[in-house]
């Protein structure tokens, strides 16, 4: 009896520290999740239908002249719990079309999903941060959303989202989306985390921001040792917020024989943004397969890659060959593993991609995948005559 009472004395005391820890860390900016990721486009309407058809999204909601709004025209595409926002000025000139000049189709929002938009406004730019929208009360007949927002690197900003009092299909001046065309998911669940590229010397000011602004920590730093091959270096670090539902890598170039994978992003991006979009499923194969057979490309891994696979991540449940077929990359932590896939860019210009990923335990990024990664990358980049 005297044991079991200080098992649990020492449970207590384990559950208290935790507790006094994740406290803490959310103190002042408490992270519900993504909310939405909106970008600016060159054409909303298509740009929806290619994310209907090759990555299996649905239509949810629509705002634009039919609703009243004159300036732009958005489609809001949803996946479980994945929600993105596609953006048209309707009118020349003007901060959206100089968005477009400048970046292409590229990541405006990071939306965040938060429980007080206005004290996370508050916080974050009381420390420092640059103030995007201040909050602001959205209405209709559904209910009222709060949102407010902050710039971080480049052009990306993060706006707040407040909407525990809407019950509305996504925000006020949006319309329900009917459409009879909606192809089958293909598997993805949520965002998994988010990459940044930001311009040579730029990673530790930008990591400082979130750790300072929003109170994030650093989790993992990877250095151009561990990130490189013959050719080309990057640096990464990922910060996380207390619960481990925001993560946000931030990578910036390292001295290489050739040109990196991020000068040649900063070059045709013309400044820092988001490198690519971590999407997670429970079924790497089922997923990448259907998203092969819609037309999605992804980064061509060599097959020796997988002759001493099991070598070196151990035993895993999935058939080595089928993982062979689809190229999907492994890597293995103390926690479990993980499987990977990066589609190649998904613009005219170099600079967006996907990653797919699973996990099983693993909650790293997969640093053993980093050489057989990066040289697939700079294939395609010698194919461009960038490298």
């Amino acid at each position: 009896m005297g044991a079991e009472i200080k098992n649990l004395k020492d449970l207590q005391n384990t559950e208290y520290s935790l507790r006094k820890l994740f406290d803490e860390a959310e103190d002042f900016l408490p992270l519900l999740g993504t909310d939405y990721v909106e970008l600016y486009v060159g054409n909303a309407k298509q740009s929806a239908h290619f994310y209907k058809t090759a990555f299996g999204f649905q239509s949810e909601a629509y705002a634009g002249l039919e609703t009243g709004v004159e300036d732009r025209v958005s489609y809001v595409l949803k996946q479980d719990k994945i929600r993105l926002v596609l953006t048209t000025p309707l009118e020349k000139d003007g901060v959206l079309n100089e968005h477009i000049n400048e970046h292409g189709d590229a990541v405006k929002v990071v939306a965040l999903w938060v429980e007080d938009a206005t004290k996370a406004w508050e916080e974050t730019t009381k420390r420092g941060a640059k103030s995007y929208m201040e909050p602001t009360v959205e209405e209709d007949d559904h209910g009222k959303v709060i949102r407010s927002g902050i710039h971080t690197y480049g052009e990306t900003v993060h706006i707040f989202v407040e909407r525990k009092e809407y019950n509305g299909v996504f925000l006020p001046g949006y319309q329900k989306w009917e459409s009879h065309y909606n192809p089958a998911p293909v598997g993805l669940k949520f965002i998994d985390h988010m990459v940044g590229n930001v311009d040579w010397n730029e990673m530790n000011k930008w990591c400082e921001f979130y750790a300072k602004v929003m109170g994030f920590a650093q989790i993992i730093s990877f250095d151009d040792k561990d990130i490189s091959t013959d050719y080309t270096a990057l640096m990464s670090k990922v910060m996380s917020n207390g619960n481990g539902r925001i993560k946000f890598p931030i990578n910036e170039p390292a001295a290489g024989k050739k040109k990196s994978q991020i000068e040649e992003y900063i070059q045709f991006y013309n400044g820092a943004g988001v490198q690519h979009i971590a999407v997670a499923t429970d079924d790497i194969v089922a997923t990448v397969s259907a998203m092969r057979d819609r037309g999605v490309e992804f980064l061509y891994v060599p097959e020796n890659y997988y002759d001493d696979l099991l070598k070196r991540v151990g035993e895993i449940d999935e058939d080595v060959e089928v993982l062979k077929q689809h190229g999907i990359l492994i890597d293995r932590d103390d926690e479990g593993y993980l499987l990977q896939l990066f589609t190649k860019p998904v613009l005219d210009r170099p600079t967006m991609f996907f990653e797919i990923i699973q996990r099983k335990g693993a909650q790293s990024f997969g640093k053993g995948n980093f050489k057989a990664l990066f040289e697939a990358i700079e294939r395609e980049q010698e194919n461009r005559g960038t490298l």
